[in-house]
């Protein structure tokens, strides 16, 4: 009977969306459910709490010394978070200078009193990340227009050895993005201009402050998309997104943006700027140095212009949501999806019964769009050019899996609202997350047969300490992991941490899929970089920035860049 009514569904074309694609895609809500993308480097170390131990028998001591709230103990400040790294602290470099009203003279000098941001309301929100977590004590925030700008406060930071933070949007969730102590911010804001775009190529060179959603609508009137999609694309900037190599729903169709971006224009620490804005597709003169920007989140230099291939917009676009009794299904869907799906399939997502159960009891006017209550629900998005193709194989596809077992219900969007009730649900999850309580977030690369195992050992480990919950990007193998408690404690914490991250290094996985390291994981990159290839990344940040002055206490060990 199931199985006849689930075949109904399926058939009613009437059930089936019949619009393009910027259409649905606009409709997804503008939370911050950011994402990040990072590829996972599999190690060859066995971690012992927080030592390891090579195969030649060297050891490494990654002992974190950190965690958000800056205090002033005269010249040697240390800095506390909440939720997130070991129970140690971070101290103030005191190499770096203290800013003083000459330093900001002269920045007024360069950009005007309007750009010089002093005003402490405006920089109560500049020093403190979305979620709460993360609060600096900088005293001044630069707006600059323009890279000359960009590159005179850089030169004149770096002769003082005044540390800064470049900041867009300040979506990130890893602490990235606001100050540490009393870094001077550079918000590229005002850099939003779109300079080129080529409708042959799809090229789009544009400033490093465009905000991702104003991007997308640019090209929607041109007949083309940005091949990234994030929850937060209301806010986030596409240098920050470059920065960090966000990933977000359209990887599994577009690769990550080492794929996607084509050139770049970054300014280095003493002011350098370094014209890498290629527009071709294929250049292999030398090295290709745009890629040691993509993803080191601001470490190395500000980006200030992109420029990416985008796609042309395709106008037919289904989203379907599945519900499956155990995640063994979650992977057999998966496979068939790519086998037959392939050309097609732009997104799929997945998320347990207990992420579920947070939104519907979080979140207003979000309910369940199956019948049947289960374990694990997916969506599963397809984009094509050929409305009633790609509708039929996609009813087949979902017909075969319901006659496999593999799936218990299941519906397709009929109309543009209830395709955006559907991500809705999914996207929902971290502001649902938010309204229920404190939260710890970790976001994990790890084979998909994997991914839910360490769902189910943090259950048992923490018990009815916590809701453990697993969501994420299955189709890229990215598991978002988060445990949602009534408070941040200490107890919590130490039963949470280094167990993820030595759970994940066993797995041979990444503890950063797409958010990136921050502030929160700088320490713990030996559980998935051996210590050869961090000292290696550690003689580029020094080459690049000697002085240290660029994002400091992020991505690298503390231990490793001290000057």
């Amino acid at each position: 009977m199931m199985m006849m009514m689930m075949m109904q569904r399926l058939r009613r074309s009437e059930e089936f969306i019949r619009f393009g694609f910027t259409s649905l895609i606009n409709l997804r809500p503008n939370k911050n459910s950011v994402s990040r993308s990072l590829s996972g480097f599999v190690n060859h170390y066995d971690t012992k709490g927080k030592l390891f131990e090579s195969k030649n028998g060297n050891h490494y001591n990654t002992e974190l010394h950190h965690r958000c709230l800056g205090k002033n103990l005269g010249m040697l400040q240390q800095y506390k978070c909440f939720g997130s790294s070991s129970a140690s602290q971070i101290e103030r470099n005191p190499l770096f200078s203290s800013l003083d009203s000459k330093d900001v003279s002269y920045f007024k000098e360069i950009l005007g009193d309007k750009n010089v941001v002093e005003d402490e309301e405006r920089l109560e929100t500049a020093n403190t990340d979305w979620m709460q977590k993360y609060k600096g004590s900088s005293k001044l925030m630069l707006l600059p227009k323009n890279t000359e700008e960009v590159s005179q406060i850089l030169q004149y930071c770096d002769s003082r050895r005044l540390a800064v933070v470049p900041q867009g949007g300040n979506t990130g969730l890893v602490g990235g993005s606001v100050p540490v102590f009393d870094e001077v911010i550079i918000n590229v804001g005002l850099m939003n201009k779109v300079l080129a775009f080529d409708e042959v190529s799809g090229v789009l060179v544009c400033e490093a402050g465009c905000i991702l959603e104003n991007l997308a609508t640019f090209l929607d009137t041109k007949g083309f998309i940005m091949p990234l999609d994030l929850g937060a694309k209301g806010s986030c900037h596409i240098g920050g997104n470059v920065s960090t190599n966000a990933g977000g729903l359209r990887l599994i169709r577009y690769g990550s943006l080492h794929g996607t971006v084509l050139g770049l224009e970054a300014v280095t620490a003493n002011g350098n700027v370094l014209d890498m804005l290629g527009t071709l597709r294929k250049d292999n003169t030398g090295y290709d140095l745009k890629h040691l920007f993509i993803g080191s989140e601001g470490s190395l230099g500000i980006v200030t212009k992109v420029s990416i291939l985008t796609q042309p917009k395709l106008s037919s676009v289904n989203l379907a949501f599945i519900a499956c009794k155990d995640y063994l299904s979650c992977q057999k869907i998966l496979v068939e999806a790519k086998r037959n799906l392939g050309e097609i399939l732009s997104a799929f997502e997945f998320l347990d019964s207990n992420s579920m159960d947070l939104v519907l009891n979080h979140l207003d006017g979000v309910r369940n769009p199956v019948s049947s209550t289960e374990n694990f629900y997916i969506l599963i998005e397809t984009t094509g050019s050929d409305e009633t193709n790609d509708r039929e194989k996609l009813e087949a596809f979902l017909l075969k899996s319901l006659e496999k077992g593999l799936v218990s219900d299941g519906v397709i969007a009929q109309d543009i609202n209830q395709a955006s009730s559907f991500w809705r649900i999914r996207e929902g999850i971290t502001e649902a997350l938010q309204k229920a309580g404190a939260v710890y977030k970790y976001d994990l690369s790890l084979p998909v047969e994997e991914i839910y195992n360490i769902v189910n050992d943090l259950r048992g480990r923490l018990g009815d300490l916590a809701n453990v919950m697993g969501y994420g990007h299955l189709g890229d193998g990215n598991l978002h992991l988060n445990i949602s408690a009534a408070n941040y404690n200490d107890k919590l914490l130490g039963l949470i941490e280094p167990y993820v991250y030595e759970w994940t290094s066993k797995h041979r996985g990444s503890i950063s899929a797409e958010h990136g390291l921050g502030v929160m994981k700088a320490n713990e990159i030996f559980y998935s970089k051996s210590p050869e290839t961090v000292a290696i990344m550690a003689s580029i940040k020094k080459l690049l920035d000697p002085k240290g002055i660029l994002n400091p206490y992020k991505v690298l060990p503390h231990s490793l860049i001290s000057h």
